[in-house]
C-alpha cells in the first residue's frame, strides 16, 4: 500500500507562473491550489467531482481539482478561475458575457460554468440551448435556473464569432 505521507516533487505552471511543490502523495489539486498555492476562486462544493465548483483546466482540458489527486501530475499546465482574466486585467469575452447577463447570483459554481462554457464554445462556436445544457452538465447551479446561464453562454459565443 501507498504511503499517503510521501511527498513528491511536481512543476506546474499555473496561470502562467511556474511552481516547484513536494506535494503529499493523497493531497488534491484543489487542496494545493487553495492552501499552499491561495487561489481561492477555485471553490470546494461537493469532494466528489460532481458539482463543478473545483472546475480547473490542466493541459488545456477541464478537470474537477477535488478528485484530481496532485501527485498525480509532475509537471501541468493548470489554469484556474484567477486565469482567465487578460494580463491587462479585463475581463474575457466569456466571463463578461457572464458579467453581462447576469450568469451568476453567488457565484459559486462560475469556475465550472466558465471553464465548460470556454471548452463548449471551442467545440461548437454556435450552440444550441440542448447542447448549452449537455455541455454544462457537470456544473451545477443552485441559484440562476439555469436562463440566465444559458443567455450569458449564447452571448459568449456571439461575442467570441464576431471579429475582434
Amino acid at each position: 500500500m501507498e504511503d499517503l505521507r510521501q511527498s513528491v516533487l511536481v512543476q506546474w505552471r499555473v496561470n502562467g507562473e511556474l511552481h516547484e511543490l513536494d506535494v503529499l502523495a493523497g493531497v488534491s489539486l484543489l487542496d494545493v491550489l487553495r492552501d499552499t498555492l491561495g487561489l481561492t476562486g477555485t471553490h470546494m462544493g461537493c469532494m466528489t467531482g460532481h458539482c463543478g465548483a473545483c472546475t480547473v483546466a490542466i493541459d488545456g482540458r477541464i478537470a474537477k481539482s477535488c478528485i484530481a489527486l496532485a501527485a498525480t501530475l509532475p509537471r501541468a499546465e493548470i489554469t484556474t478561475i484567477e486565469g482567465l482574466v487578460g494580463p491587462d486585467g479585463k475581463l474575457s469575452p466569456v466571463q463578461q458575457a457572464f458579467w453581462d447577463e447576469a450568469g451568476f447570483q453567488c457565484g459559486y459554481c462560475a469556475p465550472g460554468m466558465l471553464f465548460a462554457t470556454i471548452e463548449l464554445l471551442a467545440e461548437n462556436p454556435d450552440p444550441t440551448d440542448a447542447e448549452i445544457d449537455r455541455g454544462l452538465a457537470g456544473s451545477l447551479c443552485r441559484c440562476t435556473g439555469y436562463q440566465s446561464i444559458r443567455r450569458a453562454v449564447r452571448e459568449a459565443a456571439r461575442r467570441l464569432r464576431e471579429p475582434a
